[in-house]
């Protein structure tokens, strides 16, 4: 058996200890990562300075730059093994991270299930169909009541409307014959008018001149009132 078969044989039995936690695991994992890299960073610092060494002797002294060479050639062979002992222990990480997600998921998968079936425990596809079916009636029951708010409530209003232009024009008719009636007209002399004197020239033409001036006047007042008349049954038409 191995030395390393036996340190790990004589470490006690798996069964013996309880297993950590998925949290405690990745804080150990995490905490190998961060001392791996330290590790790592000096290395790096000790290669570059033992090469540093190994040019400064050069050809003057060739015993020492071998030795800072094999001191350098040894450095990078620990920093190969770390760099592979970092990607075994970040794939482990990564592996025991999404290991820790899926049993959170199922977990809480498993925690949702039986919320849901708690809930649909006091639940009745009849009842619920019943439900949904009574819903389905009290919409259709009150779009109909708002239909029948939105309808125009009206009497009966069915009239001829040629009765009522011709009432109309009769009521027009009867307004324009009243106003008509309201106009005097001048009254008009039944007897004829008496013989003139004869008079002096000169005074005779100043009466005939007065005279067909009343004449002219007289004739140009009916004419005034039938252009009246005429504007009046302009506008009754």
């Amino acid at each position: 058996m191995s030395k390393l078969g036996k340190f790990f044989k004589g470490g006690g039995s798996s069964k013996s200890r309880a297993a950590p936690s998925s949290q405690e695991a990745l804080a150990r994992l995490r905490e190998t990562e961060e001392m791996l890299s330290k590790k790592q960073e000096y290395l790096e610092n000790r290669i570059q300075r033992e090469l540093s060494v190994a040019r400064k002797h050069g050809t003057k002294n060739k015993r020492a730059a071998l030795q800072a060479l094999k001191r350098k050639k040894r450095f990078e062979k620990q920093l190969t093994q770390i760099d592979g002992t970092l990607s075994t222990i970040e794939f482990q990480r990564e592996a025991l991270e999404n290991s820790h997600t899926n049993t959170e998921v199922l977990r809480n998968m498993g925690i949702a299930a039986k919320a849901m079936k708690a809930v649909h425990e006091n639940m009745d596809l009849n009842k619920i169909d019943d439900l949904m079916q009574e819903i389905a009636e009290q919409q259709d029951v009150a779009q109909e009541i708002s239909e029948a708010f939105s309808q125009r409530v009206g009497f009966d209003d069915n009239f001829d409307e040629d009765e009522l232009m011709a009432e109309l024009e009769e009521l027009e008719q009867e307004e324009l014959n009243k106003k008509m009636a309201n106009i005097r007209l001048p009254n008009v002399p039944s007897s004829s008018l008496p013989a003139q004197p004869d008079r002096v020239p000169g005074r005779m033409s100043s009466t005939s001149s007065s005279a067909h001036r009343s004449r002219a006047a007289s004739s140009r007042r009916p004419e005034e009132e039938d252009d009246d008349i005429k504007q009046l049954a302009a506008w009754a038409t």
